[in-house]
């Protein structure tokens, strides 16, 4: 007689990292007092390819609100421009999408 434990699917580290690396990361960028507003525009233009208008409206978002959500998606991407943002002096974080 099998027991119930045989059916059960079998959960491992591996697999619960995959689950989380799936799950979309949010890339947001913190207000700071040193970095100047067009240098903001400049670097979200640079590094996301975005417009002079979108990088505006981050960048006034990020002035205004204290941060901004720049980028949603997955982790290894998402970390990869939040790497390229901190090297422009950005303060950057990383969170996961809930």
């Amino acid at each position: 007689m099998p027991s119930e434990t045989q059916n059960a699917p079998e959960i491992t580290e591996e697999t619960d990292l995959e689950e989380e690396l799936a799950l979309p990361w949010k890339v947001i960028v913190l207000n700071d007092p040193v970095n100047l507003m067009n240098y903001v525009v400049m670097v979200f233009r640079k590094v996301f390819g975005y417009d002079e208008q979108k990088a505006t409206l981050h960048m006034r978002e990020v002035h205004e609100l204290g941060k901004s959500v720049l980028w949603t998606g997955d982790r290894e991407l998402a970390e990869t421009y939040v790497y390229q943002l901190q090297r422009w002096r950005l303060q950057t974080v990383l969170e996961r999408d809930d």
